[in-house]
């Protein structure tokens, strides 16, 4: 993966030190760590207004507190629903022979269909993120033409694989996420808008 790629995921916080030019793609981005989830800059402050009731004391008090606190929230390694998104590193191969995916797809989608959008020589892919929206799973094709900055699909568990949309480059694809000083901005400007602090 090249170095734009290995900056912006250091840049959201996640850890690349396993990270080598020796590696594949799948190899590489399966040693990348997260310890915390990542929110897109469409994120629609999910939850801020109960978090602010509920934490409206320590606001008052110490607004530099009540951020420390809303970034431990948001940005840990929790399940409740908060617009977030997942890292994720599994391999998903369901046309691939002797896997414990193969023929997952059956009855549902033919590998020259996913040809059709996905480009690569063999469908054989590693799943990016997952998210509580739609589309809510985003792949790369392991043996995408660009294995340094692959391209990034996107598809949702209701139609899985069946309908599959190109995301552009994941270099592109990353930029779409918040380091966490731009989240907090992006709070701050919401709370100061409708609540006037």
């Amino acid at each position: 993966m090249n170095e734009h790629i290995v900056k912006r995921i250091n840049i959201l916080g996640g850890n690349t030190d396993a990270v080598s030019n020796d590696k594949s793609f799948a190899e590489n981005w399966q040693s990348i760590r997260f310890d915390h989830h990542l929110y897109d800059k469409d994120w629609d402050v999910y939850g801020i207004d109960a978090f602010y009731e509920s934490h409206k004391d320590v606001y008052e008090k110490d607004s530099g507190k009540f951020y420390e606190n809303l970034l431990e929230h948001y940005f840990s390694d929790h399940e409740l629903p908060c617009g977030q998104y997942f890292f994720r590193n599994w391999i998903f191969t369901p046309f691939k022979e002797n896997t414990d995916d193969y023929e997952e797809l059956d009855g549902l989608v033919e590998e020259n269909e996913i040809r059709e959008v996905v480009e690569g020589t063999e469908m054989e892919f590693i799943c990016l993120f997952y998210f509580y929206g739609y589309p809510d799973h985003f792949f790369v094709c392991l043996s995408d033409p660009d294995p340094y900055n692959p391209t990034v699909y996107s598809t949702d568990h209701e139609v899985y694989f069946q309908e599959i949309e190109n995301e552009g480059s994941l270099e592109k694809f990353l930029d779409r996420f918040m380091t966490k000083e731009e989240f907090q901005e992006v709070v701050k400007t919401y709370l100061q808008g409708k609540y006037g602090k």
